[in-house]
């Protein structure tokens, strides 16, 4: 993903992570992305838990389809963001 196309996904990007979430919640998958950080390799989705295949598919599927994005050359990281209070 180019630099140019980076900014122009992150200016929507709060609404990506609510239709990726809504995407996420059809399959009724208790999973939820948490924020998107775009740069020159691809993105980096951090979600609240480890994801299964099928919901790695359905985010891959959901990126590709944006307008800004080469679905050639789409490479999703997805992190996982835990807060341990112990």
């Amino acid at each position: 993903m180019s630099l140019g196309n980076s900014s122009k996904f992150m200016v929507l990007s709060n609404k990506y992570v609510s239709n990726i979430n809504k995407a996420l919640k059809d399959i009724k998958s208790d999973i939820l992305a948490d924020f998107i950080q775009a740069n020159n390799k691809g993105l980096k989705i951090t979600t609240n838990k480890v994801i299964s295949t099928l919901d790695l598919s359905i985010i891959e599927k959901y990126i590709k389809n944006v307008d800004v994005v080469n679905s050639n050359n789409v490479f999703v990281m997805i992190l996982v963001w835990s807060l341990d209070c112990t």
